[in-house]
Formats: C-alpha cells, sequence, structure tokens
C-alpha cells in the first residue's frame, strides 16, 4: 500500500471517450487521484459533481484531476454525460491498479463482508510522488482540503 513519499505506482488504463490515459503522461503537472465504488451512486455522484464543480480551482492550482474506479468506460461515459463531468475517469475493470494502490479492501454491510473499492484520493507531486492521502474519504468538505493541499505544494 503506496504512502507519503512513495513513488505513485504507474498506469496506462482505459478511459472515457474510448482513449488512455498513462499517469506518468501527466507529469510535470501534480495529480488528484481518487478512486470511489461506484458510477452513478449517490455518494460516488456527489464526490466527481464537487471536482468537476471545482475543476478550474484545480487547473489554476496547476494540477490534473482523474478519477478512477472498475466501472467500464462505457458506464464511465454515461456518468460524465449525465452529471456533466468536467474530468477524465479511468477505468481499471481487473482491479490491478485499485490492488496496487490497496484501495480495494474488504468492507462490510449489514452483517455480510465484500470486497470493494474503499474511497480515497492520492495528490501525486509533479515528480511522481505521493504528497497526500486521503483514506475512507468522507465526502463533505473533501474537495476543499484536496484543493488546499494542491495549492500548498
Amino acid at each position: 500500500m503506496p504512502d507519503i513519499n512513495d513513488p505513485a505506482p504507474d498506469f496506462t488504463l482505459p478511459r472515457d471517450g474510448g482513449e488512455t490515459l498513462t499517469l506518468s503522461a501527466l507529469r510535470p503537472a501534480p495529480v488528484v487521484l481518487f478512486f470511489y465504488p461506484k458510477d452513478n451512486t449517490p455518494g460516488c455522484t456527489r464526490e466527481a459533481s464537487e471536482f468537476s464543480a471545482r475543476i478550474a480551482d484545480f487547473d489554476a492550482a496547476g494540477a490534473r484531476v482523474v478519477g478512477i474506479s472498475k466501472d467500464s468506460v462505457k458506464s464511465h461515459d454515461r456518468f460524465i454525460a449525465k452529471h456533466a463531468l468536467a474530468m477524465p475517469l479511468v477505468s481499471d475493470e481487473h482491479g490491478t491498479t485499485c490492488e496496487d494502490y490497496g484501495t480495494w479492501v474488504e468492507k462490510s454491510m449489514y452483517g455480510k463482508t465484500y470486497f470493494g473499492i474503499e474511497r480515497t484520493t492520492f495528490l501525486i507531486d509533479g515528480a511522481g510522488r505521493i504528497a497526500r492521502v486521503w483514506r475512507k474519504v468522507k465526502v463533505p468538505g473533501h474537495v476543499q482540503e484536496v484543493l488546499e493541499a494542491v495549492r500548498a505544494l
């Protein structure tokens, strides 16, 4: 599980619109990489919408914002269209990147255990190292906190 000052695991994954995204190709810009469980669910929609609403602020700070889940590219395309999202969403259908980042975890709900994505955000600096990690993210106030961390880089 990568932590602060570790190199961010690189990846090349399919993204919305049928293209691919390679993390290292975004350098030297800092990257906000947010892992979320599922397209079009209430918490994930709110988180993605809040990042999208502040995209101009992240751009002004020189940072790129990228969302990632195990949903398909087709699902991401629908999610972006439905909510007018302004950042790329990458598809980790096989879960390799989720495992590399330690976000594929055992969860529990109503007494049943299962595996899923833990809502987690990584701030990756321009050199490709992890500058901050937010695990078990609660959506209210999160985007503002991440933006302040980006500005502090």
